[in-house]
């Protein structure tokens, strides 16, 4: 697999092939680090968070761009500084016994994941306006934390449903590699790749068929969906060529999964 300048591709892709959605699932709090801890425990390899700009330009954590779903409150998340995210519960929603579980910072979780040695699938989510700036962002504190890894095995992987924030993380970090996300595969699913030297797509399951999974691969791209749950749709999607699956039940879609 190469990253950079000119043609990418990826002949065996050098990732886990199960990836844990938001690091919790359904077994813990999504986007925290109870949930990348339950992920970690159960031998998972790989997980997928999103990550989002505080008030203070600080990446956290978060999938909704406003307060009232995973963390209680009311307004907008880009409207808080970090360290008042932080302060917020964003545990209790799933469980009480994850109460007080904070809102965290991307730093904090990339070197967490690193020493526990699980992969990380890092979708930049950025608040409407702020597609380049996050981009900007999350992909210059990346490319730092990782600066002489060599290895793409080793390596993150950004993905975005904005073209503008993955045009973005690339300029600021070049060697990290980088996913298109879609719902539905459009038919210029090429060129949109070509245009952001992504090495993968990443698309909804139950929106992709088989023809289109040989072609993407025949074209030489890695190629992720989401979100699997059930374990006989996973042997389908396997069978069809496709390298990894995000799934909230990585109980019944684990590290041995066959």
């Amino acid at each position: 697999m190469t990253t950079g300048e000119g043609a990418v591709s990826i002949r065996t892709w050098p990732y886990p092939r199960v990836v844990a959605h938001r690091g919790g699932g359904a077994l813990a709090p999504e986007n925290t680090l109870a949930g990348m801890r339950e992920a970690h425990a159960r031998r998972i390899g790989g997980v997928e968070f999103d990550v989002m700009l505080a008030a203070d330009g600080v990446p956290i954590l978060m999938h909704d761009t406003r307060l009232g779903r995973t963390v209680p409150g009311v307004g907008d998340v880009g409207a808080f500084a970090s360290a008042d995210l932080a302060r917020m519960d964003a545990g209790a929603w799933f469980d009480p016994r994850f109460q007080g579980e904070p809102v965290p910072r991307l730093e904090d979780i990339v070197q967490w994941l690193r020493r526990h040695g699980v992969w990380m699938n890092i979708e930049i989510k950025p608040i409407p306006g702020h597609d380049v700036d996050t981009g900007q962002v999350v992909g210059q504190m990346v490319q730092d934390l990782y600066a002489g890894v060599a290895d793409p095995a080793g390596l993150p992987l950004f993905s975005s449903f904005s073209a503008k924030a993955l045009g973005a993380a690339r300029e600021a970090a070049p060697d990290i590699p980088r996913g298109l996300l879609v719902e539905g595969v459009p038919p210029d699913w090429r060129t949109r790749l070509e245009a952001l030297d992504c090495v993968s797509l990443h698309c909804r399951h139950d929106l992709l068929d088989a023809g289109l999974a040989r072609d993407i691969k025949a074209a030489g791209y890695g190629l992720m969906c989401y979100t699997v749950n059930d374990p006989e749709r996973a042997r389908e999607l396997f069978s069809w060529g496709v390298d990894a699956l995000c799934t909230d039940r990585y109980d019944l879609i684990g590290a041995d999964f066959r």
